[in-house]
């Protein structure tokens, strides 16, 4: 399993978590996805993330009822819609998150993305919670280099832990100068669909390695994310065989003529490229 990523505090988290969105939104597939999620865990995956936007509170529902027993054993990760994201706001679905989840607190609480609320009214929200002990650190996510600048010119908003986007081989664009300014500020990336939902294309450079290492192709390209400096990647599975597939990415090391290989293939940024989101 890869190494885990340092906190800008010096905590370690696993550099290979799970996501949850879309599940917990189809009663039939519920049992396997606990399931799932569970052996996640058991096999080092014990970063989980989630939102309240996912299947409007049903993933959290699922989630919490997966970690019955496991709680005390995972960084737990939620967000917080921007309009719920005034200073009372982000209390008030923090609370609601927190039932939903079965827990007393969550380990990391981001802001899904950019809205109307002032950041300075968030992040005195964020500050409360952390007071009471309802998160232990709080973050973003969909935040481009600008908004980054922002957060940190408002107060407080230095003490944000991470910023959570999307990003893959077939979508590179925060390496022209996101994940530069987030390794400055010694802030790591959560990439999120680091598979790009298993759409990613299963031939060339990445069938080629893949056969090299007896693995699959999206556990290659898994491999290559988690080899960057910095990034914690969540990828999605809801069925047990489709998780152990993720947790072999870990133990995959591609080498610099395989990285080279995949450079070509998926074209680094050569400029400035608008953040992506899905």
């Amino acid at each position: 399993m890869k190494p885990s990523i340092v906190l800008p505090d010096g905590t370690a988290v696993p550099a290979l978590g799970q996501g949850t969105w879309m599940l917990g939104e189809r009663p039939a597939r519920r049992a396997t996805e606990i399931d799932a999620l569970r052996l996640g865990v058991s096999l080092g995956m014990r970063l989980i993330d989630t939102a309240e936007m996912y299947g409007e509170g049903k993933t959290e529902e699922l989630v919490g009822e997966a970690l019955d027993g496991l709680r005390d054993e995972v960084f737990l990760v939620s967000k917080v819609y921007p309009f719920n994201a005034s200073r009372k706001g982000v209390i008030q679905a923090c609370e609601r998150s927190l039932e939903r989840l079965r827990t007393d607190r969550i380990d990391l609480y981001l802001l899904h993305w950019r809205g109307e609320e002032p950041l300075a009214q968030t992040i005195a929200g964020f500050e409360a919670l952390q007071q009471a002990g309802k998160i232990r650190y709080w973050g973003v996510s969909n935040f481009d280099t600008d908004d980054m600048q922002e957060l940190f010119a408002t107060p407080g908003g230095a003490r944000c832990t991470t910023n959570q986007v999307l990003y893959n081989l077939s979508r590179r664009g925060p390496e022209f100068d996101l994940l530069p300014w987030q390794r400055e500020h010694r802030m790591p990336i959560m990439a999120y669909s680091p598979l790009e939902q298993a759409r990613l294309p299963a031939r060339g450079a990445l069938a080629s390695i893949a056969d090299a290492h007896g693995c699959t192709a999206m556990q290659v390209a898994l491999a290559w994310v988690l080899s960057r400096p910095g990034v914690i990647a969540i990828p999605k599975a809801g069925r047990p065989e489709h998780v152990r597939e993720n947790a072999g990415a870990g133990d995959i090391v591609l080498s610099a003529e395989e990285l080279q290989a995949l450079d070509q293939a998926f074209a680094p940024p050569k400029r400035k490229r608008p953040l992506e989101m899905l």
